[in-house]
Parts: C-alpha cells; sequence; structure tokens
C-alpha cells in the first residue's frame, strides 16, 4: 500500500516537475514581436537561439550556461538601435503554454560583439559585458523575477551610446530556490541575435567583460546563498559590475562584490508590472509595466509587490492584486493550541460555578 502510494505521488508530481522550467517564448524590439522556437521542436526562422530542453543550466562551469541548453544558431537577425527597447517573453512548460514559475533570483542581461553576422558566429569564448541587473524591489523582499511569474517581459534597454554593430544579447533568469546548497542554483540563459545601427561610440573596457562559462562560480555570493529566504534580502550580484559606459540606473536591488571592476551601481528602481495595461513604455531596464503577452497563458496570482508610486508611470494604475500566503511554525501552532485549551478550561470552571 506504501508503495502505490509512493507511485500515485510521484504520478501526480511528476507534470508539476516538467512543467516548473521554461525559456524565452519570443522577443520584442521597439514593438516588432520576434517568435522563439519551442525547445527541442522544430526549429523556424527565428533571431533566438534554440535550446534543446526547458530544464535549467546546472552548475556554473557547464558550457550550456553561454546560450542556454545546448542552445543552437539562429537563422535571422532583429534589427535594433541604440535606446531600443527591448521586452523578453519568458514562458513555462514544454510549450510554453504555462507562466513562468519561479519567482526567487536576479534578472540580468549580457551583450557581445558577434563577428561577422550573429546568425553564424560561435560565442564559445566571446567576451560578454552586463548591460542591466536587478535582484530584489525596494522592500528588500520581493525579486523583480516575481513580476515575470505575472506574465510580464523582462524589460532590458539597448545602452543609448553603443557602438553599432552585430551583438548578441543573452538574458539570464538565475533561480536560487535551491541555493542554500552549493550548486543548487539554475541558470536559465537565452541568446538574442542582433544588428545595432546608429553611431555611437560606446564599448565596454576588457576588466568589465567575461567568458561563459567562467563569469560565475558555484561558490559565489549570489549563486550560493544561504541566507536568500531571510528577509530582509541583502543580495550580491554574481559576475562583472555593469559596465560603465552604459551609466546610471542599470543596477538595482543589490550590491556588487568587493573589488569588482567597472559599471554602474546606480539605485534608480524600475517600474513594476501593472495589470490591464496594452503597450510598452519607454523606461528604465527592467521588468515591464506595462506590456500585453504575445501569447495567451493562464493567468497566475502576481506575488504581491510593495513599490513607491514615483516609479509607476503616469498611464497605468498603482493597483495589483496579489494573494499573500504566510507559513506558520510548529511552535506558534502548539503555542495557539495550548492557548485554546486553556480557555476552554476556564469556560467549564465559569459553568460549573454558576
Amino acid at each position: 500500500m506504501t508503495h502505490l502510494f509512493f507511485i500515485l505521488l510521484v504520478a501526480g508530481l511528476l507534470p508539476i516537475l516538467v512543467s516548473a522550467h521554461g525559456y524565452i517564448g519570443s522577443v520584442t524590439i521597439d514593438g516588432k514581436t520576434y517568435s522563439g522556437n519551442q525547445p527541442g521542436g522544430t526549429t523556424n526562422p527565428s533571431i533566438i537561439r534554440q535550446v534543446s530542453t526547458i530544464s535549467p543550466v546546472k552548475g556554473a562551469s557547464n558550457p550550456s550556461i553561454n546560450c542556454g541548453m545546448n542552445a543552437t544558431l539562429a537563422s535571422d537577425v532583429g534589427n535594433a538601435n541604440p535606446g531600443s527597447q527591448l521586452q523578453v517573453w519568458w514562458v513555462g512548460g514544454a510549450t510554453g503554454d504555462s507562466n513562468w514559475p519561479h519567482n526567487v533570483g536576479p534578472v540580468m542581461t549580457y551583450m557581445t560583439k558577434c563577428s561577422g553576422s550573429c546568425s553564424s558566429y560561435d560565442s564559445t569564448n566571446a567576451e560578454w559585458f552586463k548591460i542591466s541587473e536587478l535582484g530584489t524591489e525596494p522592500n528588500n523582499s520581493t525579486w523583480y523575477q516575481a513580476n515575470v511569474v505575472s506574465k510580464q517581459p523582462a524589460n532590458v534597454t539597448i545602452p543609448s551610446n553603443i557602438a553599432p554593430g552585430n551583438y548578441l544579447l543573452r538574458s539570464e533568469l538565475i533561480s536560487l530556490q535551491n541555493a542554500m546548497a552549493e550548486g543548487g542554483a539554475e541558470f536559465y540563459p537565452g541568446c538574442i541575435q542582433l544588428s545595432i545601427g546608429g553611431s555611437g561610440t560606446g564599448a565596454a573596457k576588457s576588466s568589465e567583460e567575461c567568458v561563459f562559462p567562467g563569469c560565475y562560480s558555484d561558490s559565489d555570493p549570489g549563486i550560493y546563498d544561504p541566507t536568500v529566504y531571510d528577509p530582509p534580502i541583502d543580495y550580491v550580484f554574481p559576475g562583472p559590475s555593469v559596465a560603465a559606459f552604459v551609466g546610471s540606473g542599470a543596477s538595482t536591488g543589490g550590491t556588487q562584490p568587493s573589488g569588482s571592476a567597472g559599471g554602474s551601481s546606480g539605485s534608480s528602481v524600475a517600474p513594476t508590472p501593472t495589470a490591464g495595461s496594452s503597450a510598452p513604455t519607454s523606461s528604465p531596464s527592467g521588468v515591464s509595466t506595462n506590456a500585453s503577452s504575445p501569447s495567451s497563458s493562464p493567468t497566475v496570482t502576481p506575488v504581491p509587490t510593495t513599490t513607491p508610486s514615483a516609479i509607476v508611470p503616469a498611464n497605468s494604475t498603482t493597483t495589483t492584486p496579489a494573494t499573500v500566503c504566510y507559513v506558520t511554525s510548529g511552535k506558534q501552532l502548539l503555542s495557539k493550541r495550548v492557548e485554546t485549551k486553556k480557555g476552554m478550561h476556564k469556560r467549564r470552571l465559569l459553568r460549573r460555578a454558576t
């Protein structure tokens, strides 16, 4: 009987475990949406490099940390310009019909320049620089990644002074729900092939660049984090700082490891998602505030957020439906039971006295 129960339990949990991962379903560049391919499925023309599975990359030294699990070249390239707004739509499940399932961990974006067209560029030894990093919201207990769970994209702005050329943009979500143990972090990188115009001159310094694998270690703060569930969260971003030429405001909700090189550690805050909006706004790099998903998927109750009204765009509302779950410890439950029994005993004594 015990074995039967175990089999039924595993059978019931298996679909949940399988769908608890995801990938980049599509990307929108200045209002134009490009679809991706399902992991391991049919390969159609796209600007998003296709991965073989929705499973995460495990281990900071895994070669797939470059662009995702066994990522292959995409055939197309998307056009962008300095200051272009990108919305990266992360989805859950093998077919992308579910919402992104993880809400603990940072949202980060890197870029690297391709030698020739990005559609034929091998990024194995690419030098990546960071253009955006988002950790926790101002309350230091809710992650910006939690907004992706509620069907919002990860926004990022192409640096306004970036030199023209062909670039790979690497969007990455790191899930830290198992990061209390070294090697427990789950990496979800995805690469988008771009051709950027303009006449900018901005570029990263060599000290601000790193190679994947090589940018992270499994023991780095922010990847191995025993206190990830102990608010207020004092998060340390892994990898290099945001490149200095990107400017201020591209790093929010965390700190840099001591001695890290380069970039901005500005304190400006990315907007939070707002329900019922329809079009993207020009906003700082972060999680979208008012963009509609290009594909339908089941509604997931947003994780509660607390954000100053000053960071909400003028054309959006400030109310986001939320459900809060409270966890009660065993000691608290025992205390409540003892108090309840005492109260019942006192009522019995009063009835007998009367």
